[in-house]
């Protein structure tokens, strides 16, 4: 006979405590400590498990290797997040905030890969079988071959799956809605999100399905649940963006199959997501001729892809003991790093002043390649110094005050010339690295010379 024992669970981050507290000691979170049963297997007397495992065939590392099969569902900026195309018995976890679209990409997804004459399930655990419909009609997929259902609980989404035969993909929509039989606990807490999503894995893994299930975000953006979904899944996409701006980003932060850190761009319409083709032209937007101050391009690199945005940087004497600093799509750490280093080694003096800075076009930029377009966006804040609109910026600034070359320079120059740019600020180009005829190439090798440029460039 089974035992049964009690455990008190984080629905917050999934630790296991031995008794209740107010608070989580792992990641701090209150009232988030449930009490919850987990059924033992059978011991025999002596301590020795009733089943005996079977014997497992050890193979050598070299040997005949098989290119995983992929599947391109026809969306081609999805395609380029997932490395090319989804792979066959693979399983996938998509994460946004609420309505970012990510049921609407899936649907799209699911549609396309459908017309191709493959066999798509869509399961829906939080909207009805009339709602996913209405959904689809609005975005002209109604006649999509797309075989769908409501259902939550996995013992039978399984059995119905099974008895379909071959799939190519089923996407659960979503992970938090499911449950199962075999665990005494509420949908959504972190042994049934946790027992579920395994279920939904061994089945990808057995049946050669691609599996994606979309999943809920914590107020920090997190995927909601046990951190230990994210480990056991293939790949994980989070949908970036928010209500305020027109366009989305797709970005991997796994991929076991492909680049991590790849984004794919998509434009919110009435017609659902549309790909961009250059996002680049889309963040930097409208450009006046003669620039402005506190705003400098920066060309970076998101995956393999070169992308171009606009840094904007707003420095104003503050009226505050305590200078403010606020950050949009860049971290706050680094910002407070730039300005000590142009203290300490340009004689920039912004102790006394509020800086604002912000990444245009909600983009989330984590490279620290963009600090010298930060630096230049600063310098020409602060001294009212107009940027020129055709130039570009890349580089890391070091706490000694050297400006360190990136990766990825001939990408990068090579995207702004694409792009009208006709001057660029940066490191020496690494040796075997080509800057493009059209482009004037301005090397800097420590903080000081951007300075000493951008005060020649307000006495011109």
């Amino acid at each position: 006979m089974a035992r049964q024992t009690r455990q008190f669970v984080c629905q917050s981050c999934g630790t296991v405590h031995s008794r209740w507290a107010g608070k989580c000691d792992a990641c701090g979170s209150w009232n988030t400590i449930v009490e919850e049963s987990t059924d033992a297997a059978p011991i025999a007397p002596g301590g020795k498990a009733l089943k005996k495992g079977r014997r497992t065939n050890l193979v050598p590392l070299d040997g005949d290797m098989e290119e995983a099969a992929r599947l391109p569902t026809g969306v081609a900026e999805l395609d380029r997040v997932t490395g090319g195309g989804f792979v066959a018995g693979s399983a996938l976890l998509v994460g946004g905030d609420p309505g970012i679209g990510k049921s609407t990409l899936l649907i799209q997804a699911a549609a396309a890969l459908a017309k191709t004459g493959e066999k798509v399930v869509y399961i829906s655990g939080e909207e009805a079988v009339a709602q996913v419909r209405l959904r689809a009609d609005r975005l002209g997929l109604a006649k999509a071959p797309v075989a769908l259902a409501a259902e939550t609980h996995v013992e039978d989404i399984l059995a119905t799956l099974k008895a379909e035969g071959r799939i190519a993909l089923v996407v659960i929509d979503s992970i938090q809605t499911l449950w199962t039989s075999a665990v005494e606990s509420a949908p959504g807490t972190v042994t049934q999100v946790r027992t579920c999503a395994q279920a939904l894995i061994r089945f990808a893994k057995e049946s050669g399905c691609t599996v994606v299930l979309v999943g809920h975000v914590t107020k920090e953006g997190q995927i909601a649940g046990p951190r230990v979904v994210e480990h056991m899944v293939d790949a994980v996409l989070y949908f970036e963006g928010d209500s305020t701006h027109h366009f989305r980003i797709l970005r991997a932060v796994k991929n076991r199959f492909g680049a991590t850190d790849e984004i794919g761009v998509f434009e919110m319409t009435g017609k659902g997501l549309g790909e961009v083709a250059n996002p680049s032209a889309l963040f930097l937007g409208d450009r006046t001729e003669a620039g402005s101050t506190g705003v400098a391009v920066f060309a970076g690199i998101e995956g393999t892809r070169p992308l171009l945005v606009e840094i904007q940087a707003l420095v104003a004497p503050s009226a505050l003991g305590t200078p403010r600093r606020s950050v949009v799509g860049w971290e706050s750490n680094r910002l407070a790093m730039i300005v000590a280093v142009l203290e300490a080694h340009a004689g920039v003096r912004l102790g006394g002043h509020d800086i604002y800075l912000n990444v245009a076009g909600g983009m989330r930029i984590i490279e620290p390649a963009a600090d010298l377009a930060v630096a230049a966006a600063l310098v020409s804040s602060l001294t009212g110094t107009a940027v020129p609109p055709d130039m570009v910026f890349f580089g890391e600034v070091s706490l000694s005050g050297s400006v360190r070359p990136v990766a990825h320079s001939e990408n990068r120059l090579k995207e702004a010339q694409k792009l009208g740019f006709k001057s660029s600020v940066a490191p020496a180009v690494r040796k075997g690295n080509q800057v493009p005829q059209e482009l004037e190439h301005k090397a800097f090798s420590d903080i000081t010379g951007l300075v000493a440029y951008m005060a020649s460039l307000a006495e011109t």
